[in-house]
């Protein structure tokens, strides 16, 4: 609603329709990432897993409305932590303590805290990490509609805003605890990589791995991290269908009803949205193996999107001669631009793997593995190698730049509604409406008392 009012119906179905496809490539990647560790665990074939965990989640978020989601992910969110941290307890029993993890992790160059390189190219660095994390937090927890849709079930502003102090904290914890996490699997295997080793296929499937490796012999540790895993899918899932519900009700159906229709019939539509979006995403899941690792492909996809779409909302609320040509211009160069260098790039280089203290391997796969470790870096485009944590940043610069110039070429009147604006663009727009009134009054008040009638007639 608001970028139809400062922008125009187009401009809003434009960024309605970027969002619901940002929504669904990462809808696939929610359904195949705990489908990879249902089967490790439970021996399943990866097809019965995904459409396991497809049909569990989809009807799970068909039968509950926005509030049930609400008071499940708090639930959920206990679960993730509870396998997370089970993962590091065992880590530290087995190795003896955090100090160990913690040396094992720093002797083979897992910790990096002085990595303040600037140079774009850099997968991470303090650099990369705080800009590209600045700009994808803020593009979902801004202007993202999964987290908006959230905000409006608080009873007024301010309890969205402490809602938000609050998940502060906490989301830090989840977010610490969960790289600790890495690095605690990492104690495991640091002279046994699995992957080189040929027990799993990819990186993804470690913590699996890890979990039968170390809690299969003890009750319920194996169970809680199934558990974990499907919170994590159910947490991510039901709040998303139902927000590209709520989002194609309003933004492409609605526009076409020629009358309004019943509580009834709006809740047995989005029902039926919800079921088609989920059959969608899962048929998608099963594409998303070929894709590279889960939590890289998860943040390009807000990334490229994201980015562009931020944007236009930052023109929206800070420069009032931005207009619809030139929004809309910028917000499909954007996302040309971005969907290029983000899914164009080729497969980044590891750090590197060992596998010097795996029994039973023969000496052709020990030097295979170190020689693997001595790839050059890759040689194809600068704009490919940048890291992807750039991608939503240079998404946002061309979005932002492109919008900037043709508005300036395609003039159009001024959005002069201070309700649009943030409050000190809004103030300065309420100034200079009253300096307008002032100068036409003068102007009038001069004029002929011919003149006068004129206007007034």
């Amino acid at each position: 609603m608001y970028l139809e009012r400062r922008f125009g119906l187009l401009t809003r179905t434009f960024t309605s329709m970027a969002f619901s496809m940002q929504m669904i490539l990462y809808m696939s990647i929610v359904l195949y990432a705990p489908s990879l560790a249902l089967g490790a665990i439970t021996g399943l074939s990866l097809t019965s897993s995904i459409i396991l965990v497809g049909l569990v989640c989809v009807f799970y978020s068909t039968i509950g409305g926005i509030k049930a989601v609400i008071i499940t992910d708090v639930f959920q969110s206990l679960l993730m932590f509870a396998s997370i941290f089970a993962v590091i307890g065992v880590a530290m029993y087995e190795t003896g303590g955090i100090s160990q993890i913690w040396k094992i992790a720093d002797k083979y160059g897992r910790i990096e805290f002085n990595n303040f390189n600037i140079d774009p190219t850099e997968r991470h660095s303090w650099f990369s990490l705080v800009i590209g994390g600045m700009f994808t937090y803020v593009s979902l927890y801004a202007i993202n509609q999964t987290q908006v849709q959230r905000y409006l079930t608080m009873k007024d502003y301010n309890t969205a805003v402490k809602s938000l102090w609050c998940s502060l904290p906490l989301l830090s914890l989840l977010s610490i605890s969960t790289s600790f996490s890495g690095l605690a699997m990492f104690s495991k295997y640091h002279d046994c990589d699995p992957i080189k080793s040929g027990r799993i296929s990819r990186g993804d499937q470690l913590m699996p791995l890890y979990v039968s490796d170390t809690m299969g012999s003890v009750p319920g540790l194996t169970g809680l991290f199934v558990a974990g895993i499907f919170s994590a899918a159910l947490s991510s899932v039901s709040p998303v269908l139902n927000s590209l519900a709520a989002v194609t009700m309003e933004d492409y159906l609605k526009p076409f009803m020629k009358q309004e229709i019943s509580d009834k019939k709006r809740v047995f539509y989005m029902k039926m949205l919800v079921l088609t979006y989920g059959a969608i995403c899962l048929l998608l899941a099963f594409l998303s193996q070929y894709l590279g690792s889960i939590l890289q492909t998860s943040l390009i996809i807000f990334g490229v999107i994201g980015g562009p779409v931020l944007a236009v909302f930052t023109l929206g609320i800070l420069l009032p001669h931005v207009n619809q040509k030139g929004s809309l211009t910028g917000l499909v160069t954007g996302l040309v631009f971005s969907f290029l260098i983000g899914f164009g790039r080729p497969k980044d280089k590891n750090l590197p793997t060992y596998i010097n203290g795996c029994s039973g391997l023969n000496e052709t796969l020990q030097l295979s593995s170190l020689l693997h470790n001595e790839l050059p870096n890759d040689n194809s485009y600068y704009w490919y190698r940048i890291s992807y944590l750039y991608c939503i940043v240079l998404g946002f610069l061309v979005t932002f730049l492109v919008a900037l110039v043709v508005s300036s070429i395609f003039k159009e009147a001024h959005c002069d509604n201070p309700d649009l604006f943030t409050p000190f663009v809004a103030q300065r727009l309420r100034k200079h409406g009253l300096l307008l009134k002032k100068k036409n009054f003068v102007k009038m008040d001069i004029r002929s008392p011919d003149e006068l009638n004129q206007i007034l007639s």
